[in-house]
């Protein structure tokens, strides 16, 4: 009699992969990638755990993270899980927030998506610099509160915070827009060149404005608005 199970003798059992289990394997492997670059970022410029955000620090940051992260595969959900990786990392140097929202400003402005939504309200600490030149073309929305410089020289996109902000937001903005739902912080404007900054709640105070316009609860403030001479 003929073994009907004989062509099967040879089988050998292979374990099957689903698709799924390969995207979330190449998902840990984008983030680990990204807080690789991180860590070399932080490595370039964090001296002795002292990192101050002066003009040529923050170009010279910025123009690190942008270099390591303007190559790489990512999505704007592979940010999002970056945020919550750095936040879960509780040494130093990792939680000197400066270098870590011009990091997150390279991701967001060379994103692959025109908007990038970013649910940080769970995080310690808060984010400084977040918004860092973001081009037209391209929209950044905050669920939770950024620190201070937030959208600081932003060239034409639009920020949007659903929470509050600290001190100098808007910072040397030449152009675009920042929606603030929260309270905003001292020197809010400070040296605008152009665009428009939004403050749904209050201004601490307003900065050496150049140009662009500001809003405190749907009212102009800078310009101030001019009234009208009676005769």
């Amino acid at each position: 009699m003929i073994n009907p199970f004989e062509a099967f003798r040879e089988y050998r059992y292979r374990k099957r992969v689903l698709p799924l289990d390969g995207i979330v394997a190449s998902k840990a492997l984008i983030v680990e990638k990204l807080l690789e670059g991180y860590q070399h970022l932080l490595e370039e410029e964090v001296r002795e755990l002292v990192w101050l955000a002066r003009e040529n620090t923050i170009m010279r940051a910025y123009a690190l993270a942008e270099e390591w992260t303007k190559g790489m595969d990512y999505d704007a959900e592979d940010i999002e899980e970056f945020c919550f990786e750095l936040d879960r990392i509780r040494k130093a140097p990792y939680r000197i927030a400066g270098p870590g929202g011009l990091y997150l400003s390279a991701l967001c402005n060379n994103a692959k998506e025109p908007e990038v939504i970013l649910r940080i309200g769970d995080m310690e600490g808060r984010v400084h610099l977040l918004g860092y030149r973001l081009p037209k073309g391209k929209r950044l929305v905050v669920e939770g509160d950024l620190g201070d410089f937030a959208g600081i020289a932003l060239e034409g996109g639009e920020l949007v915070v659903r929470g509050k902000v600290g001190n100098a937001t808007g910072a040397g903005m030449k152009a675009g827009r920042i929606l603030v739902e929260g309270d905003a912080g001292h020197r809010t404007g400070e040296w605008m060149m152009g665009g428009e900054i939004r403050v749904e709640g209050a201004i601490a105070s307003i900065g050496q404005v150049g140009f662009g316009r500001i809003f405190e609860r749907g009212r102009q403030v800078y310009p101030p608005p001019t009234r009208t001479r009676r005769i």
